[in-house]
């Protein structure tokens, strides 16, 4: 009783908490089965994970033999390698372009308020807006898809949703350079998100041989023709991409596996465990050469990694109560950043976008802006503080100027030996920003006055910023958010205890990690590259506490950063859980309002034109009669390959009479890479074939082409089974059916093994070594079997 008290209670917190329109009942009316609308307009279409095996395929799967297993085994590999590679110096490039624009803004900037602070804050908000002016230019004139993180559509790609454009080789270079404007520009957004995007896309193309768009295609790449293989390719590079951004290849691994994929088996996970290798050999080998000054202002301050090494090495029972206690205020803060950006978000895309690519461009151009006006001015209006006592051991030096790396920046003080805390966190690059919150015997370099400041401005301005039309990651602003109010705890603490061996920077990491677990809801993942990016085990227990503890709280209201985000975008996600409510329903109740669209086994081709245009649905059951008369299903086809066949015509037929199947007597006339829609596309419309009246009056025969095996459930399974099974194996169709009226078999686990003999390497099951199987039946009251497996 109790625990169904709780349950509904945090239920109607959720309910009260969020009350924005969903998409999950659109889709079903004039839309059709496997499209979904967006709100901006847009469709997303579901993805084909399973292997169609139609004769095509089991006639191409025959005269393949282990050679080609082995070759398809290394190709895997190498594309990994190549992945890995790509992603790593993309990674590069957009590191050292940042901070190279950053060094120059600075640079200037520092040079010109020598002379007049106006002066350089005009030029300073100049720099800034011409960086965000080039990176909103290319994404509303060149690539759309690349705006925003990218991890909720490549969430729902890896989920089996495709979203169209979101992969292409547009989306790439947008996604690249766009982040390099956005983020050099000071907006209050990170390029952690776009690199997972940019590592996806990377796979992606390196899946179907490049782009033929943009005659960048490679024929020998062209080795994957199921989307499944594509899938892949695409996790590898999601890992690749984090490993990038954050230097931690073990937390890129964790971060696809937890995060962004709906299905996984080992085989995946060493390919994709290579690919972050590869990556963080690539990222180690660029920052030893840039080391010598070979990259510009690219240095320390490029690629994350705050090392808190030196910093707190013990901690007391008395401190893990505010420790807690900022677990719950980063559950707290993080819930609330989902539901203002989702409310932001909603009202951004459904009003002012709608107005045009002029008014994304206005809208941005004003947020830069105000963002560089609060950096810059901000610290206009804050006393400087004397420089502490130098000291030799700690490397620390006092004063720094603004835009240099290290902590205490001389910004408009009378005097040269003082430094302006405000300055150190608002007019300095985000990455050295959290070096400077996250260092350690710094004590009383922040006034609380000053960093209050910075959390309700950079929060605020992390809000507004988010789903403008640019490419923006929320890792770094959520780290930068955290690590403030935590600093703010341990100064308490520090106050409070009064202990020498109290850290302010070790309560700020602990800040970054709770706020991104209240909003992004990682744990594992997350926790994990917490550790790699400080390079400090012994924080790993008091991690994992204040993980546990914002997630808890932040799901008590709302969900999941990515999930609320791909929910507004329309992109129907399965979750990892059915709902409750699934338990007391059927399959038939999920279906009892569908009507069924079927084909014959020999079509008309203008029947086959005029149900195309009727509907919209992805899957058509095709059905045959036997010589009794009765109705049998013969399998499931596809909408993408009736229009690869009405298109191509070689299967066209005079008579309505059935081919023959038996024998391997059919020619084949496809390839099976005719049938796979390029990634991020729309693939073949209607619309684009062409036919004459004589090719309306044909017929074609879909037994060659259906797929004869579909997953089928019958009518009163539960829905929470059904909703595993298709989310597991990633599903497209599941067709439900009537209760069997008798049984042919039963497969056990040892059914599946399979022994092969060394001498004449043939394959055998292990359970046709039983000398006699047989299955018994005995009837139970209310009709119902139980079935017993007797071995002799």
């Amino acid at each position: 009783m109790l625990s169904n008290h709780l349950q509904n209670g945090m239920e109607t917190a959720k309910l009260l908490w969020s009350r924005l329109p969903t998409s999950d009942a659109e889709g079903q009316d004039g839309v059709g089965i496997g499209h979904y609308k967006k709100t901006d307009g847009g469709t997303v279409e579901s993805l084909d994970y399973e292997v169609i095996e139609n004769y095509a395929y089991r006639e191409e799967q025959a005269l393949r033999g282990k050679l080609y297993m082995y070759y398809s085994v290394c190709v895997k590999w190498f594309f990994a390698l190549l992945i890995g590679i790509g992603t790593g110096f993309a990674a590069v490039f957009i590191n050292i372009s940042v901070e190279n624009f950053a060094g120059w803004k600075y640079s200037l900037t520092f040079n010109i308020i020598q002379k007049s602070y106006f002066a350089g804050c005009i030029i300073y908000i100049l720099f800034n807006l011409a960086l965000v002016l080039s990176s909103v230019y290319i994404i509303t004139h060149f690539a759309p898809a690349a705006a925003g993180s990218g991890i909720p559509e490549i969430k729902g790609y890896l989920n089996g949703i495709d979203t169209h454009g979101i992969l292409l080789f547009r989306t790439l270079v947008g996604k690249i350079f766009g982040s390099i404007g956005s983020v050099g520009g000071g907006l209050a957004l990170g390029k952690e998100g776009p690199l997972v995007h940019t590592g996806a896309c990377i796979a992606s193309l390196l899946g179907q041989g490049g782009s033929t768009k943009y005659h960048l295609s490679s024929r020998w790449l062209q080795v994957f023709n199921s989307e499944r293989d594509r899938r892949d390719l695409v996790t590898c590079g999601c890992a690749a991409g984090v490993a990038a951004a954050f230097r931690a290849p073990v937390g890129g691994v964790l971060f696809a596996l937890e995060e962004v994929t709906s299905w996984w088996r080992s085989q995946l996970m060493w390919r994709v465990f290579f690919t972050s290798a590869i990556v963080a050999v690539v990222v180690r080998t660029a920052m030893g050469w840039c080391k010598s000054g070979k990259c510009g202002h690219f240095g320390s301050g490029g690629f994350i990694i705050w090392d808190v090494s030196d910093g707190q090495e013990d901690y007391s029972f008395m401190e893990l109560l505010p420790m807690a206690v900022i677990g719950v205020i980063g559950g707290l803060l993080g819930a609330l950043f989902n539901q203002l950006t989702l409310y932001i978000t909603n009202w951004r895309r459904n009003y002012l976008h709608k107005k045009g690519n002029h008014i994304k461009i206005i809208e941005v151009c004003l947020i830069s802006v105000i963002t560089s006006i609060i950096s810059f001015g901000l610290p206009l209006f804050r006393k400087c503080t004397p420089c502490p006592e130098s000291d030799l051991n700690s490397g620390i030096e006092c004063p720094r100027a603004p835009g240099m790396y290290g902590n205490y920046v001389n910004f408009y003080c009378s005097s040269k030996m003082e430094y302006n805390d405000l300055a150190t966190i608002f007019f300095n690059t985000q990455d050295d920003a959290i070096r400077n919150l996250f260092s350690a015997k710094t004590i009383h370099e922040f006034s609380a006055q000053s960093l209050l400041t910075f959390l309700v401005m950079f929060y605020a301005l992390a809000v507004v910023t988010f789903g403008t039309a640019v490419p923006a990651g929320q890792f770094v602003p959520g780290i930068m958010i955290g690590s403030t109010y935590g600093r703010l705890v341990g100064m308490f603490v520090v106050s409070f205890y009064k202990r020498l061996n109290i850290e302010e920077g070790t309560y700020a990491l602990l800040g970054a990690a709770s706020f991104l677990g209240g909003s992004m809801r990682m744990t594992v993942s997350l926790c994990v590259i917490m550790v790699e990016i400080t390079n400090n085990l012994k924080l790993l227990p008091l991690i994992m506490l204040v993980l546990l503890i914002s997630k808890a709280v932040g799901d008590a209201f709302n969900e999941g950063f990515y999930e609320e985000q791909a929910r507004i975008r329309g992109i129907p996600l399965l979750e990892s859980r059915p709902k409750y409510q699934m338990r007391s329903m059927t399959a038939k109740d999920a279906c009892a309002n569908q009507k069924v669209v079927y084909f014959p086994r020999v079509v008309k081709v203008s029947d086959i034109v005029s149900i195309l245009r009727s509907n919209m649905h992805n899957g058509f059951p095709v059905i045959d009669h036997t010589r009794n008369g009765e109705t049998l299903v013969i399998g499931l086809m596809l909408r993408s390959h009736l229009l690869v066949l009405l298109q191509s015509k070689v299967d066209f037929q005079h008579s309505p009479l059935p081919c023959d199947l038996r024998g391997g007597s059919l020619p084949i006339r496809h390839n099976l890479s005719e049938f796979v829609k390029p990634v991020s596309s729309k693939g073949i419309s209607l619309e684009d074939i062409h036919l004459s009246r004589d090719d309306l009056e044909m017929y074609i025969d879909l037994a060659p082409f259906v797929n004869p095996s579909p997953y089928i459930v019958p009518e009163d399974m539960s829905l929470s089974k059904v909703y595993n099974l298709f989310r597991q194996l990633g599903l497209r169709h599941i067709f439900v059916v009537p209760r069997a009226s008798r049984v042919i078999g039963m497969i056990t686990r040892k059914d599946l093994l399979i022994e092969e003999h060394e001498h004449s390497g043939a394959v055998e099951l292990q359970s046709t070594s039983v000398s006699s199987v047989f299955l018994l039946f005995c009837q139970w009251p209310k009709e119902s079997y139980r079935f017993v497996r007797s071995e002799t």
